[in-house]
């Protein structure tokens, strides 16, 4: 009897599977116009604004958003929300989103192309590209490319796009890590508080010509 229940409970089960509603898939067209626009009603202002036109920031303490990998967007705009990753202005717009809105903000980046930077200090570009392509044996820092790609394209969900990334945005937020000021990634925050604020620059720096 009771191998007979569990055997029905097993079919009850698959058959609700079978017919629940698949999810929503994301709105690119909706991320695009919220992006954009924002919304008024709500006091929500545009992401544009800040992130500059299909995710292009022209600010460099601002990232660019353009061509980042959908879940790991999405994942960053729900860290926003708890106290692992807290920042003034987008800690309060993520909390104004709802789950389909990151969703939708997120695939509308992804499909868009980021445009290339450039390294600016000659002085320490070898040493960032020592850094990024081989790491630090003697600290135990892993090549940076080993996660984020031998061109900074890095791997949805799990590890950002970094190539081409502004300077400014890339040092403050590995002296984040270092600080223990962003913890949504042990392992960053690990590797960060090994390296020196000499390194972290020059690895920033190089990371921003990487095309």
């Amino acid at each position: 009897m009771f191998i007979t229940l569990l055997a029905v409970s097993g079919v009850a089960s698959a058959s609700d599977a079978k017919h629940a509603p698949a999810a929503a898939k994301p709105d690119a067209a909706k991320g695009a116009t919220l992006y954009a626009d924002g919304d008024a009603a709500r006091g929500l202002p545009a992401c544009v604004s800040c992130h500059g036109a299909a995710g292009n920031s022209t600010i460099t303490a601002n990232p660019k958003l353009a061509g980042q990998p959908e879940a790991y967007l999405y994942k960053q705009l729900v860290s926003f929300e708890g106290p692992s990753r807290s920042q003034p202005v987008m800690t309060t717009f993520s909390k104004m989103l709802s789950d389909e809105e990151k969703k939708n903000i997120a695939a509308y980046l992804a499909t868009q192309t980021s445009k290339p930077g450039a390294a600016k200090n000659k002085d320490t570009v070898e040493l960032g590209k020592k850094i990024y392509r081989g790491g630090i044996a003697e600290k135990n820092v892993p090549a940076c490319a080993s996660c984020h790609g031998p061109a900074g394209a890095g791997m949805p969900a799990t590890y950002p796009r970094i190539g081409g990334q502004h300077q400014d945005y890339t040092a403050a937020q590995l002296a984040l890590f270092k600080a223990d000021g962003r913890k949504n990634s042990p392992e960053m925050s690990t590797i960060a508080k090994r390296m020196s604020d000499e390194e972290m620059k020059a690895v920033a720096d190089y990371v921003a010509g990487l095309k």
